[in-house]
């Protein structure tokens, strides 16, 4: 089956132009399709995979992976962290508070999460000093009433660095705290925490909460952002019941399964138009079996053997499944590699914006070509294409050369 003249005839089959038109139409449709399926597949898995990794390196690199938090206020948090720090899959812990506001400038209003960090630890938690100026934290430390603003909440009330704002926080059964504060920086992630989170330093963010000297809880950075559930339960083992903790899974899990989903959905759907378009070179072939009646019957009378006709027709299967794929796969990392850059084009070009972070986990269409899955995408569209040669070429095994002879 492997004799040199099987592959030499089936490459001229599978490459001559030398059929009918109808024949010749259909060869090149089916890898169209081909090329169009394995591109789309690829381009789209890349795109989930981009949606993955924003939320697991940014949004999950500034928002906490798990937090262990006390009802009321915890005035000792350095003896919480050491205790938390004991478990084998805590990397860091810092210190936070957290409390609910409105930001407000003239008639604008826009509610916030306010969160409290401490500047010299937060980089050994989190990602935030990536998406800030340089000094920011310095000066977030040293100015009173400094904050910093998400880009969506700046947006809703039209504040830039530089003004001043009133920040009320509301108390149960009083009247609310209003504090002025003073915007030194715009916090820009291009996720959708830009649209309720804003900045203050650790011990002006408890003042303002009424808890001074405490804090709302210990915010931890764990090895595996899938374990963290696990290591919040284990900490809450040993922890007085005045104490709760909860991961990201309760914030962003749903936006992750969500990611997680679609992109299982999508890629089945693209593998069927892989199936389809590959499919179709069942019709190409019985075609060129048609067509090739007279030449398969010559071969036979020379001696080739069943086994070796039928070689001959899968390998001009597998050269249209091959060269389908190829192009595919070009096309596929092409488009994955540049569709940033190209929507952000459109966009620009055309003053519009496909993406909101109100609605979409992040503002900008991200990409990522993972490996892995292009391998699965080329296996796949390979094997199909391999395994629907079969029967045309068991086909063209059955021709009797008396029969096809007759009327040459």
């Amino acid at each position: 089956m492997f004799k040199r003249y099987i592959f030499l005839v089936g490459t001229r089959y599978g490459i001559s132009r030398r059929h009918s038109h109808l024949v010749s139409f259909i060869s090149r449709l089916s890898t169209a399709g081909l090329v169009i399926g394995v591109a789309l597949l690829i381009l789209v898995m890349s795109i989930m995979n981009g949606f993955d990794r924003e939320l697991r390196e940014n949004i999950l690199g500034v928002m906490p992976q798990a937090k262990i938090l006390h009802r009321q206020a915890i005035s000792d948090p350095e003896s919480l962290i050491a205790q938390v720090k004991q478990h084998p899959r805590v990397i860091a812990a810092t210190p936070f508070v957290q409390l609910q506001g409105l930001l407000s400038q003239n008639k604008a209003v826009a509610p916030a999460q306010i969160f409290g960090i401490d500047p010299a630890q937060e980089h050994t938690t989190s990602k935030l000093p990536e998406f800030l100026p340089a000094g920011t934290l310095d000066s977030l430390s040293k100015t009173s009433g400094a904050i910093v603003l998400g880009r969506g909440v700046a947006e809703k009330i039209n504040a830039e660095v530089g003004q001043s704002l009133s920040l009320i926080i509301p108390t149960e059964g009083a009247a609310p705290r209003v504090k002025v504060v003073h915007v030194i920086a715009i916090l820009n992630t291009h996720t959708d925490i830009d649209n309720g989170l804003a900045l203050m330093e650790l011990h002006q963010a408890a003042e303002i909460a009424g808890f001074s000297g405490q804090v709302s809880g210990v915010r931890l950075k764990v090895d595996d952002l899938f374990a963290a559930p696990q290591v919040v339960r284990d900490i809450m083992q040993n922890l007085p019941a005045d104490y709760y903790g909860s991961s990201w899974m309760a914030t962003h899990g749903g936006v992750y399964q969500s990611i997680q989903m679609s992109k299982n959905m999508v890629g089945m759907l693209l593998f069927l138009i892989i199936a389809i378009a590959a499919f179709n070179l069942v019709s190409t072939l019985i075609m060129v079996v048609v067509d090739k009646q007279g030449d398969i019957a010559i071969l036979r009378t020379m001696g080739a053997s069943t086994v070796e006709i039928m070689g001959i027709f899968m390998v001009q299967g597998g050269l249209i499944g091959l060269i389908g794929t190829s192009i595919g796969l070009v096309i596929g990392i092409v488009l994955s590699y540049f569709v940033t850059t190209i929507v952000q084009g459109i966009e620009k070009l055309f003053g519009i914006q496909f993406l909101h972070s109100d609605v979409y986990p992040t503002t900008y269409l991200p990409s990522e070509i993972v490996a892995s899955d292009v391998i699965k995408v080329v296996a796949t569209a390979l094997l199909i294409s391999f395994f629907v040669t079969l029967y045309p070429a068991w086909r063209a095994t059955r021709i009797q050369p008396a029969d096809a002879l007759r009327y040459e």
